[in-house]
């Protein structure tokens, strides 16, 4: 197969980021029929659909490949301009992570604030569970991830960063009320918070409670973040897998209880990154590294 068009590449990537056709053309200073003539192209010249034509457009398999190229090839192109002192006058250089919400509401802005002034970098932070933050890296919507995987998503590298430590939680007089007598029997029943739909993480911490046999109660609150997840649990809402950093605190006033204090669950995170010999890349990657091994239990 003959060399890939990138500029049929950077056409994929524009209308994926842009959501439409349309949207797409503006961006790139074209009529958005040229914009649908490149793709076109290009899903002949690879043999393969690359866009499904939803309303936002979403890339195939296949098209999440090339987007993933589109952003490398980007991103060497800044870092080169970078090198040669091209780069247009106050102008910084944008680095898109995934990260779990909990990282973030603890640790992860920390690290951010290490990596040197001089590499003048704007993050673009995308929140999503440590268990799909992976699949941001492997659409190519990410250049790295903290996540929960070991497993190195291809194309790209893996290392360990350690372990973060939730604690079963609730609010005193709750835990009086809803988890006096065996926890196998009232912990079932009892209201519960969870970060999302998908969370499973309490579900998960009953069924190793009750050896399988049930999970949390239905009777749930789904709160959407970090900061709103913990102030739900200390307001009675119902109990919850807090982080560690997060609950010391409340703790130690008596505002929150451990009501299975050797039960604590650890999950480890690990840092993924495109392979690619980038100094921007490389200043973030060392900066997390570093926070973590302070932050997290190893």
């Amino acid at each position: 197969m003959d060399d890939l068009p990138l500029d049929q590449v950077r056409t994929l990537l524009a209308v994926v980021d842009e959501g439409t056709f349309d949207a797409a053309a503006a961006a790139l200073h074209v009529t958005p029929s040229a914009v649908s003539q490149r793709v076109k192209a290009l899903e002949q010249h690879t043999g393969r659909v690359l866009l499904l034509r939803t309303r936002p457009v979403r890339p195939t398999k296949s098209g999440e490949v090339l987007v993933r190229l589109a952003r490398q090839v980007s991103r060497l192109e800044r870092d080169a301009y970078a090198e040669l002192g091209l780069s247009p006058a106050g102008e910084p250089t944008r680095v898109s992570v995934a990260v779990n919400a909990d990282s973030l509401a603890t640790w992860f802005l920390g690290a951010l604030t290490r990596v040197p002034d001089e590499l003048r970098l704007c993050f673009e932070l995308r929140r999503e569970d440590e268990a799909h933050t992976a699949a941001l890296l492997r659409e190519g919507a990410v250049m790295a991830a903290v996540t929960s995987s070991p497993d190195a998503v291809p194309g790209c590298s893996v290392r360990p960063l350690g372990r973060m430590r939730y604690l079963p939680v609730a609010e005193t007089e709750f835990a009086a009320r809803y988890l006096a007598g065996p926890l196998e029997e009232t912990l079932p029943r009892a209201p519960v918070v969870t970060f999302d739909r998908r969370d499973d993480f309490q579900d998960a911490f009953v069924r190793r409670l009750t050896r399988g046999r049930t999970g949390a109660s239905t009777s749930r609150h789904l709160v959407p973040t970090s900061e709103g997840f913990v102030e739900a649990v200390t307001a009675g809402l119902g109990w919850g897998m807090v982080p560690e950093k997060q609950a010391d605190p409340l703790l130690r006033t008596g505002r929150l209880t451990v009501f299975a204090p050797n039960r604590a669950t650890d999950t480890p995170l690990h840092w993924q990154q495109w392979k690619l010999d980038s100094p921007a890349l490389a200043a973030v990657a060392e900066s997390v590294a570093a926070t973590a091994a302070t932050a997290l239990r190893s």
